[in-house]
């Protein structure tokens, strides 16, 4: 069975062709400026890559051309489109409806669209991109929905609710939903699958870190906890997002710079983090380089950014009563050993001692990185969320 998996965005079209017979990748690609021109860049398992200039005024457009360069050319990896047996969409918010992937029908894809006010960046484009598949391939050609909020769904009230009156739960389904669900839930399978434990008794700390961060409490298998909220603004500092806030300073500089409610939200959403408190950049790489230069304002964002994580490790521990290890994943997490090095030093308290020399060699695989001593073991583990969508696309379309 061969999978096709989507990660659309508003002028994006992310794919990955999975031969599930081995769970190999055929080919990769991005179709991007979706509606302000276009361009494809698509690259098979063999190396061969394919650039090109196209049109895109809509996501229709932009699956043609996919299964254009899948099917002919230098980039043909099938022979027809038939091929394809099954079309994976990676959905950003689910809210309390959908608590695993589903089958996308289109009762599905207008309850994805009505989330718009939970997911407004993510949401719409992904709804609007099925509609585009399903025009491209027939409806007969089964497409699944994996949210990025179903695993947390494990998560108690006490954990999830805020501290707003209740009727806007009842309303509005006011709550925490927690994101990057299926990473967490690659790596949380990963840890258990390199490691033999058992999940029944376990207690492990997930570290998402990228230019979007959430750490995730998982105990006995399932989520407890997750630092990411209503959206993925909450948590801590990221890339362009400035993560929980006194929500007094939303108030307070709306009313003091005159902005509103969607000028608000595009500050925290897209001029806060690193990029808002370096005043230079949102990418980590670029932030060491200019802390090293003497920009303390880079430094501060980096000593934010592991400070607040250590915060949230020691939080989620004691929430637990306790954690046997610690995994860290995403761009930073799986290659920047500095800042693992960083996070993890000064947690002896818990029982995490690391090996420096391993956690330099740890990067882009499996490996644990802790002393062969340490009660609380550190480990990379690379995340893959393409294959975990083909995997519950499978299972859905097999039944």
């Amino acid at each position: 069975m061969k999978i096709l998996v989507i990660n659309a965005g508003s002028s994006s079209l992310k794919y990955q062709l999975i031969d599930m017979e081995g769970e190999k990748v055929l080919a990769k690609g991005n179709c991007e400026r979706i509606g302000i021109g276009g361009h494809i860049g698509h690259k098979t398992s063999a190396g061969v890559s394919v650039e090109k200039d196209m049109d895109f005024p809509s996501h229709k457009e932009a699956f043609l051309a996919v299964v254009d360069v899948l099917t002919t050319g230098e980039g043909k990896v099938i022979d027809d489109v038939k091929e394809i047996s099954a079309v994976g969409h990676r959905v950003l918010h689910g809210s309390e409806k959908y608590k695993t992937s589903t089958r996308i029908t289109d009762e599905v894809i207008d309850d994805i669209m009505a989330f718009r006010e939970l997911g407004p960046l993510h949401n719409p484009p992904q709804a609007i991109a099925m509609r585009a598949c399903q025009d491209v391939f027939g409806k007969e050609t089964p497409m699944v929905a994996v949210f990025d909020t179903s695993f947390h769904q494990t998560m108690p009230p006490k954990a999830y609710m805020f501290g707003v009156p209740y009727e806007y739960y009842e309303k509005y389904s006011i709550r925490r939903y927690g994101f990057h669900g299926t990473s967490h839930r690659y790596v949380t399978g990963e840890y258990f699958k390199v490691t033999g434990r058992e999940k029944e008794g376990s207690r492990l700390i997930v570290c998402h870190l990228g230019n979007g961060s959430s750490i995730t409490a998982v105990k006995d298998g399932k989520v407890m906890d997750t630092s990411m909220g209503l959206t993925p603004l909450d948590g801590f500092i990221m890339g362009t997002r400035c993560g929980g806030i006194d929500p007094s300073v939303v108030t307070y500089i709306a009313n003091k710079e005159h902005l509103t409610p969607d000028q608000m939200s595009d500050l925290m959403n897209k001029k806060s983090g690193f990029l808002g408190i370096s005043g230079v950049t949102s990418d980590c790489r670029d932030l060491h380089k200019a802390a090293q230069e003497g920009n303390e304002r880079a430094q501060l964002a980096l000593d934010m950014f592991v400070y607040q994580i250590k915060k949230f490790i020691g939080g989620y521990a004691a929430a637990m009563g306790g954690v046997d290890a610690i995994a860290f994943t995403g761009g930073i997490g799986e290659n920047d050993d500095i800042l693992r090095e960083r996070i993890c030093t000064g947690m002896e308290y818990l029982g995490l001692e690391i090996c420096k020399e391993r956690n330099k060699e740890a990067s882009r695989h499996d490996a644990k990185f802790s002393t062969d001593s340490s009660k609380v073991e550190a480990w990379v583990l690379p995340t893959n969320e393409e294959i975990m969508i083909a995997r519950d696309t499978k299972e859905l379309v097999e039944g």
